[in-house]
């Protein structure tokens, strides 16, 4: 691993620790106060920083190759934006109950599926640094 494998490794670390933390405080704190429909909505905040922290730490864990290009940095940055606004959005929206922040969620759903994309260029880029 290098160092920016590395430091994204403890990004993920944080992200997915911060997944558990927070989806036990909405199994426990946050089921007798909250609706059904308002628990889902923060369960899938969790559910989807979850995901990609395992994302970015299987991304992290891949060869020096692969990070010598721009693609897993653009990836992991993209990942981290999309779970803030995404999952952000979701946790504050089923806490307040503030509908218009459903507004901003889609925004990180495209940061999140933009990392993807950047991942698939970063593969075909290592497959031909490779080749």
């Amino acid at each position: 691993m290098n160092s920016k494998s590395v430091r994204w490794f403890q990004v993920a670390a944080i992200l997915c620790g911060l997944a558990v933390v927070l989806g036990a405080f909405g199994a426990h704190g946050l089921k007798a106060r909250l609706t059904p429909e308002l628990l889902a909505v923060f369960e899938v905040g969790v559910r989807y920083q979850f995901y990609h922290g395992l994302a970015l730490l299987g991304l992290s864990m891949a060869g020096d190759v692969f990070w010598q290009g721009p693609w897993p940095v653009r990836a992991s940055l993209a990942w981290l934006l999309g779970v803030l606004v995404f999952s952000g959005s979701l946790y504050l929206l089923a806490i307040t109950g503030l509908r218009w922040l459903g507004a901003i969620t889609p925004i990180g759903g495209v940061a999140l599926i933009l990392g993807w994309g950047f991942v698939l260029l970063g593969a075909r880029d290592w497959r031909r640094a490779v080749a």
